[in-house]
């Protein structure tokens, strides 16, 4: 998984857009879809990392609040708009429909990840393979699947630092971000930086515990990954 560290504005920047509002924005990008994502205790949607470690489970977003109307976590979240046409969900919804009826590929996803406030982690492209509506006990919500695919866009950094790895968890990622100063460990850099694993997954080093991650720069994080192979 790439966990590179960006500001918002280098986020915005690297889509091509003035703001990234909106947590969904379908075909964003010529080449795939973009999703922002926090699993921090005040964000508004349950986004989570399931148990094998690479699988997102990213929910579908509310209607807007508007004046006068019920409180958007009261009603289902929408698949179409009043106009007939469809969401964000529908959208990414319809995307996975194509996908079971053997219509098209699975869409590319690429994910950002908020950490702090102005900070962000590009966790790279994933594939959207899967979606259900539940009921979370008083409405029904859309759930979506992201799969790590390990591909690359133009925005990656070379491809020997991208190996398939396992999620880090945004608390693991706070602690770290805090400890390490935002600074690469080896030279402090504080741009083109990455969360690296210090014993890599493939050789059995966790994700789960900050003992094993730290802030790495892309040059240093090559360098590492060269010895090691």
């Amino acid at each position: 998984m790439q966990d590179e560290i960006i500001s918002y504005r280098e986020m915005c920047d690297r889509e091509s857009a003035q703001a990234l509002q909106q947590g969904m924005n379908f075909r964003a990008n010529s080449g795939y879809s973009v999703v922002l994502m926090s699993r921090r205790q005040n964000a508004p949607y349950q986004d989570r990392i399931l148990e094998d470690g690479e699988t997102i489970e990213y929910e579908g977003h509310d209607f807007r609040r508007s004046r006068g109307g019920p409180d958007p976590k009261d009603v289902n979240q929408p698949r179409f708009l009043p106009s007939g046409k469809p969401t964000q969900n529908g959208l990414f919804a319809q995307a996975v429909d194509a996908l079971r009826n053997g219509e098209a590929e699975a869409e590319l996803v690429r994910v950002y990840e908020k950490i702090f406030r102005g900070v962000w982690s590009d966790k790279g492209l994933f594939q959207l393979v899967d979606y259900n509506c539940v009921s979370d006990g008083r409405r029904e919500v859309f759930k979506f699947y992201l799969k790590a695919s390990g591909k690359e866009t133009v925005h990656s950094q070379p491809s020997k630092i991208l190996e398939h790895r396992r999620l880090i968890p945004a608390e693991v990622k706070k602690e770290v971000w805090i400890r390490d100063k935002g600074r690469c460990v080896i030279c402090g850099r504080t741009d083109n930086l990455h969360f690296d694993h210090d014993l890599p997954f493939s050789k059995g080093g966790t994700s789960i515990l900050a003992e094993n991650v730290r802030i790495l720069c892309a040059q240093h994080n090559i360098e590492k990954r060269d010895r090691i192979e």
